[in-house]
C-alpha cells in the first residue's frame, strides 16, 4: 500500500472505530429492545425480563450494566425492603429512540419488499452458475 493510502486508510480507521462501537452497542440483539421498553417511563427489571421476548436474566443484567456504563440508561435504587431498582432512559437515550423509532418503523413497512427481494435473488443465484 502506497504511502498516501496508509494515510487514508488510518484516518478511516480512526473516525470510523468509535463510531462502530457505539453502533455495536446500540444496535445489539438486546440494547433495541431494552431502551424501547424503557422509553415509557422507569421501569424495573422484571417488567423489562417480561417485555423483551427470549432474554435471559444474566444476558439482561449485562445488557443493563453496559447501557448505564454507555451513560444511556439511569439506574434508580429505592431504598425498600426488599430493594426496588428502576430503570430509565437519559436525554442522549430519548433522542436515540426517536432514530429507533424511525428505524423500527421503515423495517415494518418494508419488511415485505425486503422479503420479496430475498426470494427473488435466492431464485435468480439458483438459476445461473456461481460467477464470484
Amino acid at each position: 500500500m502506497s504511502r498516501s493510502h496508509t494515510h487514508v486508510a488510518d484516518a478511516v480507521r480512526d473516525e470510523a472505530c468509535p463510531v462502530t462501537e457505539v453502533l455495536d452497542r446500540v444496535a445489539g440483539k438486546w440494547s433495541i429492545g431494552i431502551l424501547i421498553a424503557a422509553a415509557h417511563g422507569p421501569v424495573r427489571f422484571t417488567e423489562l425480563e417480561r417485555a423483551i421476548n427470549g432474554i435471559s436474566r444474566r444476558m439482561l443484567t449485562l445488557n443493563l450494566r453496559r447501557l448505564e456504563r454507555d451513560g444511556l440508561l439511569i439506574r434508580t435504587v429505592h431504598p425498600a425492603v426488599p430493594p426496588k431498582v428502576e430503570y430509565s432512559l437519559t436525554p442522549m437515550a430519548r433522542e436515540l429512540h426517536t432514530s429507533l423509532t424511525g428505524l423500527v418503523g421503515w423495517a415494518e413497512r418494508h419488511r415485505s419488499a425486503v422479503a420479496e427481494a430475498r426470494a427473488a435473488y435466492d431464485t435468480a443465484a439458483k438459476q445461473k452458475p456461481d460467477t464470484d
